[in-house]
């Protein structure tokens, strides 16, 4: 069945290809960007079932218009794909103030904005799925990701507690943990890369860009496979509250779960003996 699809950060990478597969498949698609006039011509120039639309996630106005002109071009919104993000890397002490602002405003506030903007669209509905992408980093922390993971990690939570305040509505709610896909993510238009500021970061720091820019464009993850999968769901009546994507999420996934057991088991003495003695009373 045709859904109209609102697709956020569609001007290049996963973005292009989650709009050129829902076209495909027959859907209606809200393709927004910071630059409309460029993502309407990297898909190719105006199409019947597509409208591209402006759209800055950090800007709430900017959401509430672009919601409003989708609902006035196609009646409804049926799916949102909170896609658009982008990565500022580095060791926590060489991150700026300023710059883990901007990660948690893009990646955390920005998909946010949106679905504040679109969830009035669907309440009045009864019926809609919010899928936002996360990532591996938002279940696992790692070397050079403190502003990133930090980000994903405040996304996860928002939207696990978010599926409860709207399921009685008729909501759905997906969160989506990719691995290591060959998207854009790790091009400079993306990714905010420091520049060694403490003596003793200085050559990790130096090492870990240069591996890091190495892995662009040889991630195992294929971008339109995980673009299809983003549409499987949205076509599902009963979809996932996680999707892990990517085998090495997979593994990655798994293993932290491991992990937390574990935590959990070695707490347990401890941790589980904390409450008032009340025997005395």
């Amino acid at each position: 069945m045709s859904k109209v699809i609102f697709i956020t950060g569609a001007g290049r990478g996963l973005g292009t290809d989650i709009v050129r597969e829902a076209l495909a498949a027959g859907h209606q698609v809200v393709a927004t960007g910071r630059r409309p006039e460029e993502v309407e011509k990297t898909l190719g120039g105006p199409q019947d079932n597509l409208l591209v639309t402006k759209l800055d996630v950090t800007s709430l106005e900017d959401a509430q218009a672009a919601a409003q002109a989708a609902v006035d071009r196609f009646g409804r919104i049926d799916v949102l794909i909170n896609n658009a993000g982008n990565f500022f890397a580095g060791y926590f002490e060489e991150v700026s103030p300023a710059h883990m602002r901007q990660q948690i405003e893009t990646n955390l506030f920005g998909p946010m904005n949106v679905t504040r903007a679109v969830l009035p669209v669907m309440r009045r509905q009864r019926d809609g799925h919010v899928i936002t992408l996360s990532s591996l980093a938002g279940q696992v922390g790692t070397e050079f990701t403190s502003a990133y993971a930090a980000s994903k990690f405040a996304v996860e939570g928002w939207m696990e507690a978010l599926h409860h305040d709207i399921k009685p509505y008729g909501i759905r709610t997906t969160i989506v943990e990719p691995g290591y896909f060959r998207t854009e993510l790790l091009v400079d238009a993306s990714t905010t890369w420091p520049e060694p500021t403490i003596d003793d970061y200085a050559e990790r720091t130096t090492a870990t860009v240069e591996a890091w820019k190495s892995i662009n464009g040889q991630q195992p993850g294929d971008p339109a496979k995980l673009a299809h999968a983003l549409l499987t769901l949205a076509g599902q009546d009963q979809p996932p509250l996680r999707f892990v994507a990517g085998a090495d999420a997979i593994e990655g996934v798994s293993a932290k779960a491991r992990e937390l057991l574990a935590q959990v088991e070695a707490s347990r003495e401890l941790g589980g003996n904390l409450g008032h003695d009340d025997t005395n009373a």
